[in-house]
């Protein structure tokens, strides 16, 4: 029977190519998203924070099945199929301009995100090795930064001649990636079980439990999914008001009469730029092969990350406000990488992706948890007592980061010799 192969490509270049991708098709929506679901759709506080636990419990229901189907078939697969359904909601967000078709997108994009996630990261792992994949998430965070300059400039264009258009080339983006990873990805590093031991569910159910029992005994892998879950509670809140709040609690300041898309926009590009700079800075100066100085950098963005939550809150002028938006977006960005390679570091080839999908899964239950409450407190209560809110919740993560880097250090000072006097 005829079988398609794919024509492999070098796996560092190929996931340069379709991280940078991805990130340019969501930068392409989420630079118009909050102008047409805040003002074109007028959805509520309350709304967008339900649209957004929705899509939380989409990955939390799905998250560790599509890890284990990634670790026991094929982690190119699952990722295939998820970009396929990441396209498909993105359209329906375009085709259904309703809070029906914000549901829907947030359903599918959950679903597609869940065969991603946990399953990219084991697989450019799997094929570069730990030791130089921490550089490669650190240099596709950067890119992915420098071409979402563009992406937002062009979202800016388009989104002021029509604002769907812009989401609609995202749409088309992701099913363009998704067709040619079908046709270019490869993927060498990874071992599937033998077709002869696919035949229940004992072998998935086999890797799970692999899974469970290494983050059991090894204590920073229950800290990151400590961290994880502090980190799902307080984001849902803060990624469905934080841009509300600059639209809502502030007037935007005349420039021409420029449209909100366009304010909004030229915001975010500014903000892309800065965020690829600290980015590079981050890139030279962190060695990302080391486990305790990423502790110790995720610990330092943390910290500023929770201040820099408060300030916004509490911000009175609006340009002070996106200033220390800015500095958000600057510290979750470079969390990203940074955290990525620091679990990575911790877990067996075997089952990486089912525990990183355990992460995802405490991040969704996280957002779940957390989203509908800080939504309800800004129905009530205002939107700057939410952001508040958001900030004292994220806080704990703090004491989590220095436990961990304590017992680094007491592992340190135990492994040095004693050295005899005399």
């Amino acid at each position: 029977m005829f079988a398609f192969q794919p024509r492999k490509m070098d796996a560092r270049p190929f996931y340069l190519f379709f991280s940078v991708g991805s990130s340019v098709c969501f930068t392409l929506t989420f630079a118009v998203s909050l102008v047409y679901t805040v003002q074109t759709l007028g959805l509520t506080p309350i709304q967008l924070v339900l649209a957004g636990t929705v899509l939380e419990l989409s990955i939390f229901l799905c998250e560790i099945p599509t890890g284990v189907i990634a670790d026991v078939y094929s982690r190119r697969l699952s990722i295939v199929i998820g970009y396929f359904l990441i396209g498909a909601g993105f359209l329906m967000l375009v085709l259904i301009p309703s809070f029906t078709g914000v549901i829907l997108f947030n359903v599918l994009w959950g679903i597609g995100h869940t065969f991603t996630s946990g399953a990219t990261e084991a697989w450019i792992t799997d094929e570069v090795g730990e030791n130089n994949v921490g550089a490669l998430f650190m240099r596709s965070s950067r890119l992915g930064n420098l071409f979402g300059i563009a992406a937002t400039i062009i979202a800016i264009i388009l989104g002021s001649i029509m604002i769907v258009l812009p989401m609609l080339l995202s749409a088309l983006g992701f099913l363009a990636i998704a067709v040619a990873m079908v046709i270019y990805m490869p993927e060498t590093g990874f071992h599937p079980t033998p077709a002869e031991e696919r035949s229940t569910f004992g072998q998935m159910g086999h890797t799970l439990a692999n899974g469970f029992r290494l983050v059991k005994v090894r204590p920073t892998l229950i800290a990151i999914l400590g961290i994880g879950l502090f980190f799902g509670l307080y984001s849902e809140g803060f990624d469905r008001l934080g841009g509300a709040h600059l639209l809502t609690s502030f007037t935007l300041p005349d420039f021409g009469g420029l449209q909100p898309v366009v304010y909004m926009g030229i915001l975010g590009l500014v903000g892309s730029f800065i965020t690829a700079m600290a980015t590079r800075v981050m890139e030279k100066r962190l060695d990302m092969s080391k486990s305790r100085a990423l502790a110790r950098a995720s610990f330092g963005l943390s910290a500023l990350l929770v201040g820099c939550l408060f300030g916004f809150a509490l911000a009175g002028n609006f340009w002070v406000a996106v200033l220390i938006d800015w500095g958000i977006g600057v510290c979750r960005t470079l969390l990203g990488p940074i955290t990525s390679t620091w679990t990575n570091q911790h877990i067996d080839s075997s089952v990486r992706a089912t525990v990183i999908s355990m992460t995802s899964q405490v991040d969704a239950f996280g957002q779940i948890v957390g989203g509908p409450p800080v939504g309800y407190v800004g129905e009530r209560f205002g939107v700057r007592v939410a952001l508040m809110a958001a900030g004292l919740i994220l806080s704990p993560v703090l004491y989590l980061y220095a436990r961990v880097i304590r017992a680094d250090n007491r592992a340190d000072a135990a492994a040095v010799p004693v050295v005899a006097e005399g």
